[in-house]
């Protein structure tokens, strides 16, 4: 086995709550492995083979030395696996502690960007080195960036061209990354705030947008993605389809404005709902989270958000395609049968699927059907709505 003067510590002791799966975040299924194992098949591709230091979860301690003990051993890279802490600073202070002697250059990585190729881990390793400093990757941060107060009042525009979206791995030197966590008082999001904290100069490194972090399902989907690519060597990749199926009583208020399919309806009692009840719009996104593999609609946008309280339909249809498109797919189309006895769509079809297509960024047919006087639609106690969409991988994604 290889003496390593560069250890990489890799934090993997989280819960993962956001994504919905049973295990912890970095044993969540990913291609043919994990999270953490694809993370870990990046980092002993670096040039010069790390000492590897795993931060799990208590319970898994025992799996993960099973399962990386062999892989480290092919390539010659010593091995250590510990118990993770209560917080991610504590976790990254429990593999610093195993460190060997030898080590003078760390790096901490978060397997929870399992994308990440090995070319940035060499790229900050030979930073550290040439300035003796801590250094980190990062992006320029291309959206608007609005400081907002209570109530979701936009309070002004912060000026982004001073900012930057940082990633792992950071790196820094030995002695001074563990005098960093020796004087760390209180807690910290990251290693370069704790080590900026102790005083230490910490420089910025172009990232990579594969080292995107796995928070949420549209993040994990977008991951699967790129491993499916990557494993299958380029293929064109087939669209997806998904289905969404959504039901709204009318309101017991009679000033509830009715809203659906995108519209307004002058003169009709409303749906009931947290937001605007449009029971087309919101089968509509069902259907194109679904053909994602994001989920659905409640588990994107939870009754819980005081922001969405009666948001009109087109809100929500914007933020799917938002979370699509950033999953790494394109929407090709949707159509949506809305059942009920009113409003009568016909007069205004054209019109909804307008609005709906422009939203969507994607054609939307609309079609309206009643259920022969049977059930909640049929008695008039409310409207149903079911849709289908189709999203294709966009390439490289």
């Amino acid at each position: 086995m290889n003496a390593s003067t560069v250890a990489v510590i890799v934090v993997a002791a989280g819960s993962g709550l956001r994504l919905g799966h049973p295990e912890p975040k970095a044993f969540v299924p990913l291609g043919d492995g994990t999270i953490l194992s694809t993370a870990v098949d990046s980092i002993l591709g670096m040039r010069e083979i790390p000492h590897l230091v795993l931060v799990v979860p208590a319970d898994r301690v025992d799996e993960a030395r099973a399962v990386f003990g062999p892989v480290a051993d092919r390539v010659g890279a010593p091995l250590d696996v510990v118990d993770g802490g209560t917080t991610r600073q504590d976790s990254v202070a429990k593999g610093i502690a195993v460190l060997p002697h030898l080590v003078d250059t760390v790096l901490v990585h978060d397997a929870a960007r399992p994308l990440t190729p090995a070319l940035l881990f060499d790229e900050v390793v030979a930073a550290v080195r040439s300035r003796g400093h801590g250094i980190v990757p990062a992006l320029d941060v291309v959206d608007t960036v609005k400081r907002v107060g209570g109530g979701g009042r936009v309070l002004d525009t912060v000026d982004r061209s001073t900012l930057k979206a940082v990633q792992t791995p950071q790196g820094f030197p030995r002695e001074a990354l563990e005098r960093a966590y020796v004087e760390a008082v209180g807690e910290h999001t990251d290693d370069a705030s704790i080590a900026a904290a102790a005083g230490i100069p910490v420089d910025v490194v172009p990232g990579d947008a594969r080292a995107f972090k796995v928070t949420v399902p549209s993040d994990l989907a977008r991951a699967e993605r790129l491993v499916e690519e990557r494993a299958g060597g380029g293929e064109t990749p087939l669209p997806r389809v998904g289905t969404g199926v959504d039901v709204h009583a009318y309101s017991d208020d009679p000033a509830t404005p009715m809203r659906l399919a995108g519209l307004e309806w002058p003169g009709g009692h409303g749906l009931s709902g947290h937001s605007d009840g449009d029971a087309a719009a919101h089968a509509i996104v069902d259907a194109v989270l679904a053909a994602a593999g994001l989920g659905d609609i409640g588990g994107s946008f939870g009754t819980d958000d005081p922001a969405l309280a009666g948001a009109h339909g087109v809100v929500f249809l914007e933020r799917a395609r938002d979370l699509v498109e950033r999953a790494g797919f394109r929407i090709g189309n949707a159509s949506v049968q809305i059942v009920g006895n009113r409003p009568k769509l016909a007069p205004r079809r054209a019109e909804a699927e307008a609005v709906l297509s422009a939203a969507l960024g994607a054609p939307v047919s609309v079609a309206g059907t009643t259920s022969d006087a049977l059930g909640l639609t049929g008695r008039g106690e409310g409207v149903a709505a079911i849709a289908t969409a189709i999203v294709i991988p966009l390439p490289g994604r």
